[in-house]
């Protein structure tokens, strides 16, 4: 098994840990957490600090948190994010049955659906696939992309927050290497431009609480037609 090696910000783990990320950024974090056992742990640590803060303030002892009940069921339900080849061809809907590497983590169940195959991919551009998730307007965005392997993406940064998951495939950046199970937890001092790796489609969840900016002309021309 292929144990991620791009972690959370601390920042952004104490955020999730009060409740003051929105409801994107808040999926992708849990989504990663479902991947990421180091994560996972320092989670933990971050509900016992802050359990042990409200106790001091509060006589009557606390229930198990529902952070601590998800934390336990992930443990409990480990999943192989070994890389795994990805279809390349046309046909955005296959048919047959499903298997273990046909399923969305059930983080994004509500939001995809549980399986790849039924996904409703919309090209964006030739060897970019995109599909939107079922959130409320105003919430932000949240989508899965599906970029073609040696694919390079528009040099880019960001007006807020991203959080950007990987699922299948790797890409690298200026940051490096980012393979399943890893996190880039960006803000709007990074810029970058991803480039898919070889042999394989990359499939990320993104999340993003404000759109992204493109320095070149052409891709700020394209950008409302992409919705990004």
């Amino acid at each position: 098994m292929t144990q991620p090696q791009h972690h959370l910000d601390d920042a952004t783990l104490a955020s999730y840990a009060s409740g003051a990320l929105g409801l994107p950024l808040g999926v992708a974090v849990a989504t990663h957490m479902r991947l990421c056992a180091v994560c996972r742990e320092r989670m933990r640590q971050a509900d016992a600090i802050g359990g042990e803060l409200m106790r001091q303030q509060e006589p009557a002892p606390l229930s198990l948190s529902a952070r601590e009940a998800m934390l336990s069921r992930l443990d409990s339900e480990p999943v192989d994010v070994t890389e795994q080849p990805v279809a390349q061809g046309s046909e955005e809907r296959p048919s047959g049955p499903r298997t273990p590497v046909d399923q969305l983590p059930p983080e994004l169940h509500p939001y995809f659906g549980d399986s790849y195959r039924a996904l409703r991919w919309r090209m964006l551009v030739p060897g970019v696939h995109r599909v939107r998730s079922r959130i409320p307007a105003g919430k932000g965005d949240l989508f899965l992309l599906r970029i073609a392997s040696g694919k390079k993406m528009p040099v880019h940064s960001h007006a807020g927050s991203e959080l950007t998951v990987v699922l299948k495939g790797a890409y690298r950046d200026v940051l490096g290497r980012f393979g399943p199970g890893d996190v880039a937890d960006l803000d709007s001092e990074v810029e970058h431009q991803p480039v898919t790796e070889p042999g394989e489609a990359c499939i990320c969840l993104a999340a993003l609480d404000a759109p992204l900016r493109f320095p070149g002309r052409l891709a700020r021309m394209l950008q409302p037609l992409f919705g990004i």
